[in-house]
């Protein structure tokens, strides 16, 4: 399909509704529709926004996390499933393009997903985390490469990563050698403190100017209630404290509109194409400046699958 020259993008910063698979559905399903009034045709949400992201992983040893992962598992999604229809539907009624993401629930495992919904309600990519970070890994299974695609929508080629994966060089270069024109990175946000969002700042730029794209970047964010719901202890809840930028950067390198560093929000920036046009001519780095005689990327983009029907019969 023909991208669109120029497209309003929408960036949300948002706290969930703890342990509240519904709850926090319905704040999406809020937050799309007035995004949509302020004229967004994207709008991308946090990194495992639904039901919640599992701050308590950071926090609590794994011999004391057992009946909150059990909380999550209770809460995740299912994909497809009641919530991301609702989603798809609230995507065709507005006529946007939707980013989000959530805990997906696949029978015994949660996995950190990624979901697009195009601009007609169809569920477009279902990626998962390739690697999940540190704590995460208590509580998440490894995605596979076949959710490293880029793809086509009513306002341009959309890729996605989380978080930590922006420190996969290989994996923002099998976006990038795809031509993605706008990326969508999601963090968790209320994580770690300043320090957490000035790394944020470094990465979405950094991808900008190396890929020549448009970044959307939406974190997520906790009331001081919620980080007290989370634990107790105050020396932890320092450690859920700041860490939130919600931002969209373009091509070369700079802020399209005022970054949201604490509270919830939207943050909303007009993408003109063009630009990407301006910032490759002088560096495309999967074109004319790319060398594929002396460097290229290997990538296995099957599904990965336990069973395997392909044996040769055997007498």
């Amino acid at each position: 399909m023909e991208p669109l020259q120029k497209v309003r993008a929408a960036a949300v910063q948002m706290s969930p509704v703890l342990f509240s698979r519904d709850g926090t559905t319905e704040k999406v399903l809020q937050a799309i529709k007035d995004a949509a009034k302020q004229g967004a045709q994207l709008i991308v949400f946090p990194e495992t926004l639904i039901p919640y992201y599992p701050y308590f992983s950071f926090v609590e040893p794994p011999v004391l996390m057992g009946r909150q992962h059990m909380k999550l598992y209770e809460e995740a999604l299912t994909v497809p499933g009641v919530e991301t229809q609702a989603i798809a539907s609230c995507a065709s009624e507005q006529g946007v393009v939707v980013v989000v993401g959530v805990n997906e629930k696949d029978n015994g495992s949660l996995y950190n997903s990624q979901l697009i919904f195009d601009a007609e309600g169809k569920l477009v990519l279902k990626r998962r985390k390739i690697t999940p970070t540190y704590h995460e890994r208590m509580v998440w299974g490894q995605g596979d490469g076949s959710g490293l695609k880029v793809v086509d929508t009513q306002v341009g080629r959309i890729g996605a990563l989380a978080c930590w994966e922006h420190y996969n060089p290989l994996a923002r270069f099998a976006l990038m050698a795809q031509h993605e024109q706008i990326h969508c990175s999601q963090f968790p946000g209320s994580m770690v403190g300043q320090i957490f969002a000035d790394q944020i700042e470094v990465t979405i730029r950094h991808h900008a100017l190396e890929s020549g794209c448009f970044v959307v970047n939406a974190t997520g964010w906790l009331s001081k209630e919620q980080i007290e719901q989370i634990t107790s202890d105050e020396k932890l809840q320092k450690a859920l404290q700041g860490g939130c930028n919600t931002a969209i950067i373009g091509p070369e390198g700079n802020h399209l509109c005022n970054p949201i560093i604490d509270g919830e929000g939207i943050a909303i920036a007009d993408l003109d194409f063009s630009l990407i046009t301006k910032r490759k001519r002088m560096m495309d780095s999967v074109g004319h400046y790319a060398r594929a005689d002396l460097l290229q990327l290997q990538i296995n983009q099957e599904s990965r699958n336990l069973l395997n029907y392909n044996f040769p019969n055997q007498i």
